[in-house]
């Protein structure tokens, strides 16, 4: 009974994201697309934070999730930078209430992972100009009104623990909190950069190997330990990122590379036991950081395998570090 509105949620997250790459990414200059998805993106992730905080303080999961839903219906009656803000702050809201839905729901990782991973696809799918022409934006913000009255009809789950921002462990807390927030701007500076000779052939396999490992990752860690999991993962990407120009290779590490990332979410939610909406906020907003110069189209780093292979291992150590601090607190 547990986990009986995480298809839910999870469907949820792949229509509030679809939706809002379709509003901002079609029919608009290209000047103009940038501009409005990097202030998409500003409002949909970094505002999590506090966001987080406040639902954490609030309660009321399903109803935030519900009201990001409904934000994000809104927007579609708007257009340029009123568009990007609703749609970002819908998306916001929806990833609060998702997110702590997730984390209240799970006894582990897995649940965290199936949630997150339908985003992704949502995104890829929502940017088609095919997709567009064939999805009629009357359906999409009907969709997404029909999302809100079904979570707030069946998205309940566990209660929130008692509010406190204090994290579990004091002052000690702040290494493995460190180490998570660096893994996931790591792995968003590493996934900005990826130049892949096949990437556009391959586009839509490229984004499920994201969606897949994120799914995988979290429920192969709740049956193998997250320290193995995370040790073979960024090992498996490591080596394999070194032969990325060919395709199945590539994907394979890019599978792996994203595994780790429930692994992130649910250790920051054990850390801030008490304030679990800000640690999912916390780290969507290290993924912000990490994504900013991409989306400012600023290089980061060459199209190398090598350099790849470099970011996975680094991640692989700073995620290690802070799973065995994080476990040494909880």
């Amino acid at each position: 009974m547990r986990y009986r509105a995480l298809p839910l949620y999870s469907f949820a997250h792949f229509w509030v994201d679809f939706s809002c790459a379709m509003l901002l990414l079609g029919g608009a200059a290209e000047g103009e697309k940038l501009f409005t998805f990097l202030l998409y993106n500003f409002f949909a992730f970094a505002v999590q934070m506090p966001l987080g905080l406040l639902a954490d303080y609030l309660g009321g999961e399903r109803k935030v999730a519900a009201l990001g839903c409904i934000l994000a219906a809104v927007a579609w009656g708007f257009s340029g930078l009123p568009a990007a803000i609703a749609a970002g702050l819908g998306n916001a809201l929806f990833h609060v209430g998702g997110g702590l839905y997730a984390l209240n729901a799970s006894e582990g990782c897995g649940v965290l992972g199936v949630f997150v991973s339908p985003g992704a696809v949502g995104i890829y799918l929502g940017a088609l100009a095919p997709v567009q022409g064939l999805v009629p934006g009357p359906a999409v913000w009907l969709g997404l009104l029909l999302m809100a009255a079904a979570i707030l009809r069946w998205g309940n789950g566990n209660p929130n623990a008692d509010f406190t921002p204090v994290p579990t462990g004091g002052s000690r807390a702040a290494i493995p909190l460190l180490c998570l927030f660096a893994v996931v701007v790591l792995r968003a500076v590493v996934g900005g950069a990826f130049q892949f000779p096949w990437k556009g052939d391959l586009g839509f396999w490229l984004v499920l190997a994201v969606a897949g490992g994120k799914a995988a990752g979290g429920l192969l860690a709740d049956r193998l330990g997250r320290l193995r999991v995370a040790a073979a993962s960024l090992g498996l990407a490591a080596v394999s990122f070194l032969g990325s120009d060919l395709p199945a290779l590539g994907l394979l590490a890019v599978f792996a590379f994203n595994m780790t990332m429930p692994l992130t979410l649910w250790g920051a939610g054990r850390i801030l036991r008490g304030a679990k909406g800000l640690a999912f906020g916390l780290l969507t907003f290290a993924l912000f950081l990490g994504a900013l110069p991409a989306l400012l189209g600023v290089p980061t780093m060459p199209g190398s395998g090598g350099l790849y292979a470099a970011g996975a291992a680094g991640s692989l150590y700073l995620l290690y570090t802070g799973l065995k601090e994080e476990d040494c607190l909880t």
